[in-house]
């Protein structure tokens, strides 16, 4: 990586693969570590830590003997399937956001990733936390979100 990133530089990376991944530029199986190594000038460990996020939310899977390849079933990130819930489940402004336990329960995924989701989502203004009664919804979804 030619700048230092305040994200961290394996966030970066992760979003620059997600990005490959939905615009159907990798398609199934990655590049070899040592490859995304070369083309992200980073190290091994950088690029593990980048791919262990993708596979926490079910868009990465370890094929062994073959590398990584892109997950079959939903392809959104978490954020984007738990930005959803909140049309599924006809939710309005002010209602109550289903707790981080049933989140993991709905999406089979670990508290870790549901908490790092959520404060995504309650960063781009969708959900408040009121400390005490949890997370409400503070704005309805943009139509962009993909179902």
């Amino acid at each position: 990586m030619s700048e230092a990133s305040p994200r961290g530089t394996y966030l970066v990376i992760s979003e620059a693969l997600r990005k490959g991944i939905a615009e159907g530029e990798i398609v199934d199986a990655l590049p070899s570590e040592a490859d995304l190594m070369r083309s992200h000038g980073v190290s091994r460990n950088t690029i593990r830590r980048a791919l262990k996020v993708l596979e926490a939310e079910s868009v990465l899977e370890s094929a062994p003997g073959i590398g990584w390849r892109v997950a079959r079933g939903d392809r959104r990130s978490l954020v984007e399937r738990m930005t959803s819930v909140i049309t599924e489940d006809a939710m309005a402004v002010g209602d109550t956001f289903p707790s981080e336990a049933k989140l993991c329960e709905r999406f089979g995924f670990s508290r870790t990733a549901v908490r790092r989701a959520l404060a995504q989502m309650e960063g781009s203004g969708l959900l408040d936390t009121v400390h005490g009664k949890g997370r409400t919804v503070r704005t309805l979804p943009s139509t962009s979100v993909r179902p």
